[in-house]
C-alpha cells in the first residue's frame, strides 16, 4: 500500500563516571535502595549542584567520535514535570544550548549491499530520575532514588531510520561505539544504555506523519518487535479512516503490543528554562584537542584499516570490529601467529571456533579459555602446514581444557604433525581408491562430490593428519 515507516531515536546512554553529574554519591549498580543518595540528589534544601567534570569529557569523546560539533558554550536548563522518582521536580538537562550538535553513524542497509549515514540531531548532558518500585509493595510504590542525579548524555537522531532492523543496526552501532570510547559500558539489563523509538507512518513522498514515542526499550530485540508492531497499527488506523494522535506508549514484551502510557508532551509543556544554580558550561578548544588525541582507533577507522592491511573482506572487519576487545584480540592473534600471512586464517578461527565456544560458554572474550598468544600459535601451526585444520581443531580443545597449554608442545608430545611425505600418502590414497571402486567409478561418471568422499576416507585412514591439498592433487591424477 505504498506505506513508509519513519523512525527516530532517543538513546539514555549512562555515563562510566565513579561520581553523580551533580554530587558526589556513588554510581555503583546493585547498592541496597536509596545507599547512595546525597543531599543533592534528593534536592534538599539549600544544596547546590557541582558539575562532573568526568562527565563532561564524556560527552567530547563522543562529539569527536562521530563526527558532531563540540559546543564551545552549553547551557544547563531545568526540565519540569512532577514524579514520584523525581525529588526537585524539574530535571536538570539540556535544551536550546546542548553541548554537542551533528554528527552520525553508519549502518548497514537492509539489504546490506550498502551504508546508509544516519544523521544526529543532537546530544545533551543531563540527570537521571530515581526508580519507581512496584514489585514488592501492595496499594503504594517504593521510591529508590540510587539512580537520581547519575549523568546521562541523550543521544537524538533525526528521523532518518526506515525501518525496524534499520533501527536494530544503529542501536548496536551506537551502543558499540559508546563501549569503544570507553563512556558506558553499556549493560542493557542495568539501565546503562535505553531507547526511545519515535515510530510514524506516511504514505511514500507525503510529510511526516503524527508519532508515538515508544519508551524505554532495553533490549535489541524488543526494539525490533515494538517498532514493528506500532507501525503496523498505525497503518491499520489510517487505513480504516482513523488518526494518530501523539501519546507516549509502552510495550509489553509478553503481549508484543504497546499501551498507551500519557499523552505525549511537547517542549514547551516542560517550561524549559536556564538553571540560576549552574553557569554555563564553557569548554576550551585546548580541551577538545586533548581529548581528541586521546581517542582510540574508532571502529570504522579500524574496520578500514584491517581490510587494507591484512586482506579481510568488509564482512570479516566488521565481525572483527564489533568491540574493542574482540579486534584488539584479533591483532595479537595476528602478531603471535607470524603476521599477515595468517590474518584470513586468524579471523576464521575467532570468528568461528572461538566465538561459538563463547556463546556456548555465555562469556565475553576478555573471560576467552584461550589468550591471543594461544590461538595465534596454533593458527602459525596450521598456516605453515605443521598440522591440517582438522587437527587443529582437536588441539583448540585440549588448549581450552589445559589453561597455559601450548600448541606445539601438545603438537609434538601427541604425535599430530601433518604428513606431507608424498610416498606415505600415495601409498593411502592407492589402498583407498583400491577399497571404494563405486566412488571411483562415480568420479569417473562427472560426480565432481565423489572425489570429496574419497578424500575424507583417506584423512580418516591417516587420523586427520594427511595434507589435504597433497592428498586432493594425488587422487585427481591418478583417477585422471
Amino acid at each position: 500500500m505504498n506505506w513508509e515507516i519513519v523512525v527516530g531515536i532517543e538513546t539514555h546512554v549512562q555515563l562510566a563516571t565513579q561520581s553523580k553529574i551533580f554530587s558526589a554519591a556513588s554510581t555503583a549498580f546493585g547498592s541496597a535502595p536509596n545507599t547512595q543518595v546525597a543531599a543533592v540528589d534528593c534536592a534538599l534544601p539549600g544544596v547546590l549542584p557541582v558539575l562532573n567534570y568526568a562527565a563532561v569529557e564524556c560527552a567530547i569523546r563522543f562529539g569527536l567520535a562521530v563526527g558532531g560539533e563540540v559546543a564551545e558554550h552549553s547551557v544547563f536548563a531545568r526540565k519540569n514535570y512532577f514524579y514520584p522518582d523525581l525529588p526537585k521536580g524539574y530535571q536538570i538537562s539540556q535544551y536550546e544550548h546542548p553541548v554537542v550538535t551533528g554528527g552520525g553513524i553508519r549502518i548497514a542497509t537492509d539489504d546490506a549491499k550498502s551504508e546508509k549515514l544516519i544523521r544526529l540531531t543532537r546530544a545533551h548532558l543531563e540527570e537521571d530520575a530515581g526508580k519507581s518500585l512496584h514489585e514488592d509493595f501492595h496499594g503504594c510504590s517504593g521510591i529508590d532514588l540510587n539512580r537520581a542525579g547519575s549523568g546521562l548524555l541523550e543521544i537524538v537522531t533525526e528521523p532518518d531510520i526506515s525501518s525496524a532492523d534499520e533501527a536494530v543496526a544503529y542501536a548496536r552501532s551506537l551502543h558499540a561505539l559508546v563501549r569503544w570510547i570507553g563512556i558506558c559500558d553499556g549493560n542493557m539489563q542495568e539501565g546503562s544504555f535505553r531507547c526511545d523509538a519515535n515510530v510514524s507512518v506516511r504514505r511514500g513522498g507525503s510529510e511526516l506523519g503524527t508519532r508515538h514515542e515508544i519508551k524505554n526499550l532495553n533490549s535489541f530485540r524488543f526494539l525490533k518487535e515494538a517498532i514493528e508492531f506500532e507501525a503496523r497499527q498505525q497503518i491499520e488506523i489510517l487505513q480504516d479512516g482513523g488518526s494518530i494522535e501523539q501519546a507516549t506508549v509502552l510495550f509489553d514484551p509478553d503481549s508484543g503490543e504497546t499501551r498507551l502510557m500519557r499523552s505525549k508532551a511537547d517542549a514547551h509543556d516542560y517550561r524549559y528554562f536556564p538553571d540560576p544554580d549552574l553557569l554555563p558550561l564553557v569548554i576550551k578548544k585546548e580541551w577538545v584537542e586533548q581529548v581528541r588525541n586521546d581517542l582510540p582507533e574508532l571502529p570504522q577507522q579500524k574496520r578500514a584499516r584491517f581490510v587494507d592491511e591484512y586482506g579481510l573482506s568488509s564482512y570479516d572487519a566488521g565481525l572483527l570490529c564489533t568491540d574493542q576487545a574482540t579486534a584488539d584480540y584479533y591483532e595479537s592473534c595476528v602478531e603471535a601467529a607470524g603476521g599477515k600471512a595468517a590474518a584470513k586464517i586468524c579471523a576464521n578461527w575467532i570468528s568461528g571456533d572461538l566465538s561459538a565456544r563463547l556463546k556456548r560458554d555465555e562469556k565475553e572474550i576478555a573471560d576467552a579459555p584461550v589468550s591471543p598468544k594461544q590461538l595465534g600459535e596454533l593458527v602459525g601451526c596450521i598456516a605453515k602446514g605443521t598440522i591440517s585444520n582438522s587437527v587443529g581443531k582437536q588441539v583448540f580443545e585440549k588448549l581450552c581444557a589445559q589453561p597455559g597449554g601450548n600448541a606445539r608442545e601438545i603438537i609434538a608430545a601427541e604425535n599430530l604433525q601433518q604428513i606431507n611425505d608424498s610416498s606415505i600418502l600415495e601409498k593411502m590414497v592407492d589402498e583407498i581408491i583400491e577399497a571404494n571402486p563405486g566412488n571411483v567409478a562415480e568420479f569417473k561418471a562427472g560426480k565432481a562430490k565423489a572425489l570429496n568422499a574419497l578424500v575424507g576416507q583417506v584423512m580418516k585412514a591417516a587420523g586427520g593428519k594427511a595434507n589435504p591439498q597433497q592428498v586432493n592433487a594425488l587422487l585427481c591424477k591418478k583417477l585422471a
